[in-house]
């Protein structure tokens, strides 16, 4: 009981600046050492952002691979909501995580300007065991651009944080993550996607999603191999649906690097954020059908000096059977103005060339982003 007590009372102190139960070792860096060698760190970052928006279509506060819809868009756009704030508590071996932002929704930008945090990240970690939600296995953290518009091509990254249960030894990963079939008509998806409901529009599938991945690293920079099974069981069909990906961070001249993703297969959620849905139903048999997706992007990371750098990417995702044909491709300059605070521009379109559709919008993003 003592124990518990102690802790509390050590964390109401940190809360009101005491430092009878620890001391904070470096104030910029927020960390809170406890006597009996815990310790508590927070961080995340304040960004701010102004984007307009020009073209057919219409505005988002950040490109992700959906349609948007076909509207006539000129609009300027300035918000917060890429803000974070986490909190990770280190006991032992054993490491506690959690993670905000502000993409919540809530609020309007008539008076006050409100928006609601959510939950990103939240995971318990043990040696060689994760439990909890963060970064799907599948998703190549290190092969991610530096982009200003929050995720850079999502279009063709693998971008997904889920429950799951990883083990990694060695190189290898391994994880049991949660299963969800996008488009049946439960949640997210609508019925009309597949046209089912009742008992047969439960999004979770009878087996929990698989995913096993491989790391290389060495002077040359890392790179990944990923592989996913999924058991995709709703929506009136009984599938096993598998995809693979191949990604990389490697070095270039200098402090430059290149960075890439290639997906294929039946990757749906994973990949693309809503460029695909887990089923469809085929336009030509009427048959519902786990759909195909090939994606890929690559992006050059140039280091100019030890104040400027600059990334050029281009992003593109198809599905097979509804023909979804999307593309981002963005130029951005970044300024390290101080050790904590960057300030960049970025200029870029996103395309929806989906069957007879020709729709573009392009844009102009300056951020100015201070790390906590």
């Amino acid at each position: 009981m003592n124990k518990y007590i102690n802790k509390t009372t050590a964390f109401a102190a940190l809360l009101t600046g005491a430092s009878l139960f620890g001391s904070v070792a470096h104030a910029d860096e927020f960390e809170v050492d406890f006597k009996n060698g815990d310790k508590m760190v927070f961080g995340g970052y304040i960004k701010a952002d102004a984007r307009y928006v020009s073209g057919d279509l219409n505005y988002q506060d950040y490109w992700i691979g959906n349609n948007p819809g076909a509207v006539d868009t000129s609009k300027l756009g300035l918000n917060i909501k890429e803000t974070r704030f986490n909190m990770t508590y280190v006991h032992d071996d054993w490491t506690g995580f959690i993670e905000l932002d502000f993409y919540g929704g809530g609020g309007n930008e008539i008076i006050s300007n409100s928006v609601l945090p959510r939950l990103r990240h939240g995971f318990v970690k043990n040696k060689n065991w994760l439990i909890g939600q963060t970064w799907s296995t599948f998703m190549p953290l290190a092969a991610l651009v530096e982009s200003l518009d929050f995720g850079g091509p999502h279009v063709a990254e693998g971008f997904i944080r889920q429950v799951q249960i990883r083990y990694s030894v060695g190189n290898w990963q391994f994880a049991v993550e949660n299963s969800q079939t996008y488009g049946d008509s439960d949640g997210n998806g609508g019925s009309g996607n597949v046209g089912v409901s009742g008992a047969n529009a439960d999004p979770d599938s009878s087996l929990p999603d698989f995913v096993a991945r491989y790391n290389f690293k060495g002077d040359w920079g890392q790179a990944s191999m990923a592989g996913l099974v999924r058991k995709v069981d709703q929506g009136g069909i009984d599938d096993t649906a598998t995809a693979v990906s191949f990604s990389g961070r490697i070095n270039a001249v200098g402090k430059d690097d290149i960075r890439f993703q290639l997906t294929l297969g039946e990757s749906g959620r994973y990949v693309g954020t809503t460029l695909a849905t887990d089923i469809v139903i085929d336009p030509v048999s009427g048959e519902t059908k786990a759909e195909k997706t090939t994606a890929w992007y690559v992006g050059y990371r140039r280091v100019w000096n030890e104040e400027y750098r600059s990334t050029v990417f281009y992003g593109n995702g198809e599905t097979d059977i509804l023909g979804h044909d999307r593309s981002h491709y963005a130029v951005n300059l970044i300024k390290q103005y101080t050790p904590k605070m960057i300030i960049g521009v970025e200029f870029g379109k996103y395309v929806v060339d989906d069957g007879g559709l020709d729709l573009d919008s392009s844009y102009v993003q300056t951020s100015v982003k201070y790390t906590l």
